[in-house]
């Protein structure tokens, strides 16, 4: 605190009668000892109070700061309360029905788990496109169960999932992240594609144990409500992509998987659900026909079975087959609905999965097409041999010469 003698506080009040403000430059100062309604007060023009070039404070008078310093302490202790407000979700989280939903799999046990209210974590995991995200979503929408999803990212931190400082209206607020809303709303909490996630996914060990969580950052201890549960998509088991087929995907720690009770392996569906779905896609895009359905899903069994024997490197997934379905509803050409699905595929790779379904549509069947394909491959493997011994002999020719 800074004691100032009667002159001084004599032209303080000067100047901040005369230009009302808490500052005054050295100019206006100057001005004042012109006209001399002042004195020079060189002890103002000090770097003690000194708050930018040629910029003095006048919030020095010990009785004036006192006051102003409660003032600032009442807008400050206002200010820190604001800064708390969390920010919440106001709308209803429960999935809308898919009327084209046809349940297969793990969805029976998926809804039981739902509907039962209890905390009881589940890992699903399964190839990309076989409805595992589907399967949880339906299940929370026929059971009227809030869902909120969060979608998992080798980027994704303690931030994103628990919550944090956000700018609002001018103003610093707190707000909660999907894992927080899902615990105080009773909701299930569905992490996606959680096999992308770093160690900073480790935030959310406690939170799998049931037990609440302390937010520090906000110094608040947050309990979780009836009926909130944690359930977990992803291609692998947490053990990482050895086969590299699904880059990005990383070893989760053991401690981490020890915490779900429950691990779904999703299969495909068999031919006759998956002749279903895409016959119920096929009518809901206005294009009803089974014969296509059939097709389809016979082509995507060839494919998958050469998949699981190595002999490509990529699939036809149900949810690629949905794909090509709402295409042909677009289109109105079925060859067209195929190729622009499988556009994302290499071209030879593209140009063998649109051959196949030509022969699929004159009839073969998967049985006759491996057969071929069987066929074909030993015929190059003995062209191959072939080949070879007659080099090997070109060479020994060569070698006599």
């Amino acid at each position: 605190m800074i004691e100032l003698n009667k002159t001084q506080k004599s032209v303080l009040k000067v100047l901040k009668d005369t230009y009302k403000k808490d500052t005054v430059t050295r100019a206006e100062i100057n001005a004042l000892v012109k006209k001399k309604v002042i004195k020079n007060p060189s002890w103002l023009k000090s770097d003690k109070f000194k708050v930018d070039r040629g910029v003095y404070t006048l919030d020095i008078d010990s009785d004036t700061k006192s006051e102003s310093k409660s003032t600032e302490t009442k807008k400050i202790s206002t200010d820190t309360k604001a800064a708390y407000v969390v920010s919440s979700l106001t709308d209803n989280v429960v999935p809308a029905k898919d009327t084209d939903f046809v349940n297969f799999g793990n969805y029976s046990d998926i809804k039981n788990i739902v509907k039962s209210k209890k905390f009881y974590p589940v890992f699903i995991t399964g190839l990309s496109g076989n409805g595992k995200t589907l399967a949880v979503t339906q299940a929370c929408a026929e059971a009227k169960r809030e869902m909120i999803r969060c979608n998992i990212t080798i980027e994704t931190d303690e931030d994103d999932l628990l919550g944090g400082y956000r700018l609002k209206d001018g103003q610093t607020v707190w707000q909660n992240g999907p894992v927080i809303e899902a615990m105080e709303r009773g909701a299930i909490l569905l992490l996606d594609e959680i096999d992308l996630a770093s160690n900073k996914i480790m935030c959310l060990q406690p939170i799998l144990e049931g037990s609440g969580i302390y937010v520090k950052k906000i110094n608040k201890f947050v309990k979780p409500k009836i009926g909130f549960n944690v359930i977990a998509t992803a291609n692998t088991k947490g053990q990482g992509s050895d086969d590299g087929k699904f880059i990005g995907t990383n070893i989760l720690n053991e401690a981490f998987l020890e915490r779900f009770p429950v691990t779904f392996e999703q299969q495909y569906p068999s031919a006759k659900i998956e002749e279903k779905i895409v016959s119920t896609k096929l009518k809901s895009a206005g294009k009803k026909d089974d014969k296509f359905a059939h097709n389809l899903v016979t082509w995507a069994d060839v494919i998958r079975k050469t998949y699981t024997d190595g002999g490509v490197d990529e699939i036809i997934s149900t949810r690629r087959l949905v794909h090509i379905a709402e295409a042909y509803g677009i289109f109105k050409n079925k060859m067209k609905a195929i190729q622009v699905c499988t556009n994302r595929f290499d071209d030879d790779t593209k140009n063998s999965f649109v051959d196949l379904y030509t022969k699929v549509d004159s009839g073969a069947s998967v049985e006759q097409i491996l057969e071929d394909k069987k066929k074909a491959e030993e015929a190059e493997i003995l062209s191959e041999e072939k080949q070879d011994s007659n080099d090997s002999e070109d060479g020994e020719d060569d070698y006599d010469v």
